[in-house]
Parts: C-alpha cells; sequence; structure tokens
C-alpha cells in the first residue's frame, strides 16, 4: 500500500469510525447473536489472493457490527466504562502509525520520555503525593495493559523485596518501607476504630542473614498476601500465576459498607506470624467491582507499613474521579502505598488500554523483572541515566500509548476531565433519587460515585430482580450487569449494577434506561 493509497483508504476508515460514533445509540447494546455465528459467516482459510477494499470494509458492516457489544453506546451501563474518546482514537491512529516499539529508552526516546511526563502530570492530576512521580528518587510511573497487569508486576516486586531480606532504610523507604525483619507484630486495640501492631522477636530461623536453596524454597512457601473478600478477582489470578501456595492469599472479613476491616487485617497478620508464615503484600481497593466500596486506607496503611507488607492500591475504577477534588477523600493514607494503579481506559476518555500505574520502590520492581540479554545491552541503558520500561512490566515489547493519553490530557484539559466526571456522578445522583422515590424498589448498597446498585424490593429470592435484568437487557436498549451483595447475614442477594461512564450518555439515555426498567417492573 503506498501512502497515497493509505491516504485515501485511511480516509474512508475514519468515516467509517465516525459514522459509528454518531449511530452506536440506535443499534441494539447487548449483541444478540449466539455461540457460533460469527464464525459461521467467515471461510475456514485465509484468501489465497488479495481481496478489495471495498469487500473488506462491506464485513465490517455485515459480519463484524451484529456481533459487538456497544461498550461505547450511551446505554452500556454494564460492568464499568471503557471510554474511546475521539481524541484516544486519534492517538492510537498516531501510535499504530509510527509503529513504535518503547521496550528500552534507546528504541524510542520519546516513547519512554512521553511516558514519564505524562504519568508524572495524571498523578498530580489526582492528588498522589509527589513520592510517586519521577523526581523522587526510586519511584515514578509507567502505563501497563490491565490493573490485572499492575497487581501482578506489584505481587512480583512485593515478593522479590521480601526475598532479598533486606533491612529499611532510615527514612522507612526502600526495600522494607519501615518494617523491620527483625520484628514480627503483636495485635492491639487502641480503640474502636484504630488498631496497631506491637513489635517481638522474630524466631532464630528468620534472623539468618543468608538462606541456603532449601530455606529459601521453605521461605518462599512461607509468604501469605492478604486482600478483601471484596477486592478484584485479578489479585487471586497474581497469586496463582506468582505460585503462591493454595491458601496463602487470605480474604479479609469486610465492615457492613464492605470495606476491608483493618482490625481483621491485623488479627490475621499476628495469626500468620505466629504459624510461621511471612506476610508480604496487601491489596487494598479504592472502588471495589461489586459495589463501589472503598477500604480505609488511612488505617491499613500504618498496619502495611509496621508489617513490612508491600501495599497496593487498586483504584481501576474510582481513581478516574480523583481528578475532582471532592472525590479525593479515600486517598488520604495513600502515602504509606508502595504502588498505586488506575485505569484511565475505564472512565477518563483513554480508549483501552491505558492502565496507569505508579511505585514508590522501582528498585524492587526492576530488580525483580530486568533480564538483560546480549542484544539488549546499548550505552544509554548502561549508564543509569535513562528508563527502560521492559524492566517495568511482564511483556518485553510496548506500544507508544502515553501519545493516546497526552492527546486526551491536552485536548480535553483538567478543566474537561472534572466536567466529564462530575457530569456522570450527578446522572448517578439523580437516579438514586428516582429509586428512592419508587416504592417497588431499593438501594442494595449506597450509591459510589457514578455507580447504582438497587433489587425490587421483597425480592429475597432475587429471581424477580434477575428476570427484570434479563428481559430489559434482552430488549437492546441498555445493558446493566449484576451483582451479589452480602446482606450481613452470611447470605448474598443479586442486584442490578448500573454504571454510568460511557463518553455519550447524557440525562436522556439514563432517564430512558429507569422507565424501561420501571415499566417491566410491573
Amino acid at each position: 500500500m503506498t501512502p497515497e493509497e493509505f491516504r485515501t483508504l485511511g480516509h474512508r476508515v475514519v468515516d467509517w469510525v465516525a459514522r459509528y460514533m454518531e449511530t452506536n445509540a440506535e443499534l441494539p447494546v447487548r449483541s444478540p447473536v449466539e455461540p457460533g455465528d460469527i464464525a459461521g459467516m467467515l471461510p475456514g482459510s485465509a484468501p489465497e489472493s488479495p481481496e478489495d477494499w471495498d469487500s473488506i470494509l462491506a464485513d465490517l458492516d455485515r459480519i463484524i457490527l451484529p456481533g459487538v457489544t456497544h461498550w461505547q453506546s450511551p446505554s452500556f451501563f454494564a460492568y464499568f466504562p471503557c471510554n474511546a474518546s475521539g481524541a484516544s482514537i486519534l492517538g492510537e491512529l498516531v501510535s499504530a502509525g509510527l509503529g513504535v516499539q518503547g521496550m528500552l529508552w534507546s528504541t524510542s526516546p520519546a516513547c519512554t520520555e512521553l511516558e514519564t511526563v505524562t504519568l508524572d502530570w495524571l498523578a498530580q492530576l489526582i492528588g498522589l503525593p509527589d513520592s510517586f512521580r519521577s523526581a523522587t528518587p526510586n519511584a515514578g510511573g509507567v502505563i501497563q495493559g490491565t490493573a490485572s497487569e499492575a497487581a501482578l508486576v506489584a505481587m512480583i516486586a512485593a515478593r522479590h523485596r521480601t526475598m532479598t531480606n533486606l533491612p529499611p532504610s532510615p527514612s522507612g523507604r526502600g526495600p522494607g518501607r519501615g518494617g523491620n525483619a527483625e520484628e514480627s507484630f503483636e495485635l492491639t486495640q487502641q480503640n474502636e476504630s484504630t488498631t496497631s501492631l506491637r513489635a517481638s522477636p522474630l524466631p532464630d530461623r528468620l534472623r539468618r542473614p543468608t538462606l541456603s536453596p532449601r530455606e529459601r524454597d521453605a521461605f518462599a512457601n512461607s509468604l501469605v498476601a492478604y486482600t478483601s473478600t471484596q477486592a478484584h478477582s485479578s489479585i487471586q489470578k497474581a497469586a496463582n500465576i506468582i505460585g503462591l501456595p493454595p491458601g496463602a492469599l487470605r480474604l479479609v472479613p469486610t465492615d457492613a459498607a464492605l470495606r476491608m476491616d483493618p482490625a481483621a487485617l491485623a488479627s490475621m497478620i499476628e495469626e500468620d506470624r505466629a504459624g510461621g508464615k511471612t506476610p508480604f503484600f496487601i491489596s487494598a481497593t479504592l472502588g471495589t467491582t461489586s459495589t463501589g466500596a472503598f477500604d480505609p486506607m488511612t488505617a491499613i496503611g500504618p498496619i502495611a507499613q509496621r508489617a513490612g507488607c508491600w501495599l497496593h492500591v487498586d483504584a481501576a475504577w474510582a481513581g478516574s474521579a480523583f481528578v475532582c477534588e471532592e472525590f479525593r477523600a479515600p486517598l488520604s493514607g495513600v502515602e504509606h502505598a508502595d504502588s498505586f494503579n488506575f485505569n484511565p481506559h475505564k472512565w477518563l476518555l483513554t480508549s483501552f488500554d491505558c492502565s496507569a500505574m505508579w511505585t514508590r520502590d522501582v528498585g524492587s520492581l526492576t530488580d525483580a523483572l530486568s533480564v538483560t540479554p546480549e542484544y539488549l545491552r546499548n550505552r544509554a541503558s548502561e549508564s543509569g541515566g535513562v528508563i527502560d520500561y521492559r524492566d517495568w512490566q511482564i511483556p518485553l515489547g510496548r506500544r507508544f500509548r502515553a501519545i493516546k493519553l497526552w492527546f486526551v490530557l491536552r485536548s480535553f484539559g483538567a478543566e474537561g476531565l472534572r466536567t466529564h466526571i462530575r457530569g456522570h456522578v450527578a446522572l448517578a445522583q439523580e437516579l438514586e433519587s428516582w429509586i428512592r422515590e419508587d416504592d417497588r424498589f431499593e438501594l442494595a448498597a449506597p450509591r459510589s460515585l457514578a455507580l447504582v446498585c438497587f433489587r425490587l424490593r421483597d425480592d429475597a429470592s432475587g429471581e424477580r430482580t434477575t428476570s427484570l435484568l434479563e428481559r430489559a437487557n434482552a430488549s437492546g436498549k441498555l445493558f446493566c450487569s449484576h451483582t451479589t451483595i452480602p446482606d450481613g447475614t452470611g447470605s448474598a442477594r443479586f442486584a442490578i449494577r448500573f454504571a454510568i461512564g460511557a463518553v455519550g450518555t447524557r440525562r436522556e439515555h439514563v432517564e430512558r434506561a429507569w422507565s424501561l426498567l420501571r415499566d417491566l417492573a410491573g
């Protein structure tokens, strides 16, 4: 394809995307096809000869669109949003056109340096402490593919830091993060809301400065991680991937608001210490997937620091809201965290994939992940004066993802991003009020930002609410997802999740969806 041919076809493809952006509100939100329908429309082998572009583009409408669930529809309220603004789409086009493989600074300096600066901008925009930004030694940000990848690399770094048995720095930063390899911790309750851990000596077996291979294996098998019962399944997947033994990820109970219970966390840490285990990693969630609950960082942070555990904060969805100062209260205590992550591709107008992660212990991350064969050696890397992001992630290769985020931040500006978030939160507040006014419905959990969970009243079995959701989704006029929410009795009840966040969602789309749900409720 010549540049001129690309220019001509490119205009046609951009027109197709623009037409889709104009008309996706008219399409059934959830794909109505049955399993195998799309595959059945495709030939059994690739074409032997080139096909003309008229046929290829026509098949986008004939084959592909019927099998698409339209995440960009203004009536998509399922899961969490997956934004694709025009600015980010154009950024993707530029990134694809440049075709950069940004594994090393030397393979494209702009790819690396733009990412570093853009992540610093973003950290500032959401109110992260300066200790997470690249100007602070041993700190900085990186774009991962997903929050699942961020959790995995954080857990790998935490294990590496613990296994190297390095002492803490006097400042409390660095490998030990204020914990002490010569201490274990005993639970003390100070008052109803504050839990602390009191130091006591570790067993002699853990005082050894070096470990034999057999001892090292035994030590690795003693590692224990913690997250709440409401945390995302990616934390369990990360534990599985790095080979933690079954049961080594401990699920901490939650309080009545479905937030991690700090007293329970501290008690479990002490219990595991007493049983010869080695706590090494805690994952707290700001905005759980099920109900949008926020774990109490001000209580969890000091516990993690005293226990010598790496504290990872998963704010995959809710982190976007922190561009608005009025929504930042849950960030209090984040200064104790070793890593923090959220997904601009969920709610901050940036197309998938773009997951922003920061760490205050880059050394443990890169020491754990760096492997340098001869063919990757170069003068810039060996100078120590550049960042090689290949050492901050699982894969070697990486796309120029910073461009689309850069386009979004520059084209919307901080105020445009705040307007986007505030508008969706205001719509959720209005939906919440409509639910309260209709005695056929009840809130299943407190509204969290732009997430509202509700059910039909007097529906203990959940059958009526389930039927309502299925009929609403089958209509093609909206798409909501569901969850089950603990009710305090040991049972969990079915609820509809209504997550507002699509780029084009306006009041009329929420009002139309609510009207449909009311009509179907009878």
